[in-house]
């Protein structure tokens, strides 16, 4: 008799995941690897604001850390804006390209 046939060789030969069940799947992974996003101190969060205004005021290029909840990005541009009210900074990084940025994302600011 074949080996399929003995113990649990008959339902482990006959399993099927269908396209479904596989990106459920696929999506429990990705969201059980999201990552909380981390808490900054009054210190750090007044150094993240210094370094803002010091890039505004003098035009020298900063290297921004971007929070995202799988993997942070890293962003380098001079600030050209600072929205208050809207608590964004325009980060330009060349040519028509630009970025608005919300300071609450911000993890890291150095110049």
């Amino acid at each position: 008799m074949s080996k399929k046939l003995e113990g649990n060789g008959l339902w482990e030969s006959s399993r099927i995941i269908i396209p479904e069940h596989k990106e459920a799947y696929l999506k429990l992974m990705k969201d059980c690897q999201r990552r909380g996003e981390p808490e900054l101190d009054d210190q750090e969060a007044q150094l993240i604001e210094q370094a803002l205004i010091e890039s505004y005021n003098t035009c020298q290029p900063i290297t921004l850390v971007i929070f995202s909840p799988f993997d942070d990005e890293e962003l380098t541009g001079v600030i050209t804006s600072i929205n208050t009210a809207r608590r964004e900074v325009k980060l330009f990084r060349g040519e028509d390209n630009f970025s608005w940025i919300k300071l609450e994302g911000i993890i890291s600011a150095s110049i």
